[in-house]
């Protein structure tokens, strides 16, 4: 007679499928900063995080609906929101002495040329070092908006100046 249950139970985040233990693990060893990337339909998160045992630091985060205090126009979850959300946590990471990090999607599925890559893009336009491959991220002309409109474009730029000027 059996004492102890024949199933073990799985950790409640895999269970509901937040987190892939062993990929975290992985990326864990690699003892850098993780750029985090995080996607909904409506916005875009990008942090810097540092582990340590305790917990895990955030040294720098940004979320595209935070572009609308800066001036940005269109909606929170494209492309371009995605780029300028990247960029800015970028800009507030090297302040904080994050010099490089490695890409932490999580459970999205690595798509090339999708909101995660054009984060990443971002942060590297902005100065952070993060091993990718350039075959991954958006055409630039997406990543500023051509594709939606005219007026993205100009509202792109004027956003990424504002970026510069409040966190460079």
């Amino acid at each position: 007679m059996s004492h102890t249950p024949t199933y073990k139970m799985k950790f409640k985040r895999r269970r509901e499928l937040s987190t892939d233990y062993k990929k975290r693990l992985a990326l864990l060893k690699s003892g850098k900063a993780r750029l985090v990337v995080r996607k909904s339909n409506n916005s875009a998160t990008v942090e810097a995080v540092i582990y340590r045992k305790e917990g895990d630091i955030v040294k720098a985060s940004f979320a595209s609906p935070s572009l609308r205090k800066i001036g940005w126009k269109g909606h929170g979850g494209n492309l371009p929101s995605a780029y300028l959300a990247g960029y800015a946590c970028a800009k507030k990471a090297l302040k904080q002495g994050v010099k490089e990090a490695v890409l932490d999607m999580g459970l999205i599925s690595p798509v090339h040329g999708s909101i995660p890559f054009a984060a990443l893009k971002g942060a590297i336009d902005a100065g952070l070092t993060v091993p990718a491959d350039s075959t991954v991220f958006p055409a630039q002309d997406r990543c500023m908006g051509k594709h939606i409109s005219e007026e993205t474009v100009k509202n792109f730029e004027e956003v990424k100046s504002a970026i510069d000027k409040a966190f460079g």
